[in-house]
């Protein structure tokens, strides 16, 4: 059910990639850009969040003013928060966000990673905010290129970073 009459929820992955697509390293993010985290805050606050159990045991604690979904194969796992629900597959996360998104009254929910949950959620991914950056960097965690024909860059800004690899904020879309 969409948040406001007439339109639909996107369902919005963001994420920071390397040139070589190394998204992690040792659970954490292998660069340290304060603008990408400013960012990432700002494209997610007020939002359903869906991420992967490793990913929000990497953050260690639920982020401020966002309800995180955290889907994860193991029954037993919990965390008992008001602003935690646990799914155990893509599809009941999805639902459930969705429902959240809609009794919020926003028109985004944010797939937060990691590499799996990106794959999986790949079907129901309507848009990309992703953060590129300009080098090649070692990692164990990584994005899977997106299949070129099915989406579309709709925006793009570059920034010189003096303290360390530039990168670029850009927005891809999902072509119909």
């Amino acid at each position: 059910m969409p948040a406001n009459n007439n339109d639909r929820i996107e369902r919005v992955a963001v994420v920071a990639a390397a040139k070589n697509g190394a998204i992690g390293k040792d659970g954490w993010m292998p660069w340290h850009l304060p603008e990408d985290l400013k960012r990432f805050k700002a494209l997610t606050l007020g939002k359903p969040m869906i991420m992967g159990r490793v990913t929000f045991e990497a953050i260690g604690k639920p982020l401020p003013k966002r309800t995180t979904i955290v889907v994860t194969r193991d029954t037993g796992w919990s965390f008992d928060h008001e602003n935690v629900r646990v799914c155990h597959d893509i599809e009941s996360a999805i639902t459930l966000a969705d429902e959240i998104a809609a009794q919020d009254n926003v028109n985004e929910v944010i797939i937060a990673g990691g590499a799996q949950i990106y794959k999986i959620a790949l079907p129901f991914t309507t848009r990309y905010e992703l953060t590129e950056v300009h080098d090649d960097i070692d990692g164990d965690a990584f994005l899977e290129p997106l299949p070129a024909d099915k989406w579309q860059e709709t925006a793009r800004e570059t920034i010189v970073n003096p303290d360390g690899p530039d990168y670029s904020f850009v927005t891809l879309t999902r072509q119909s």
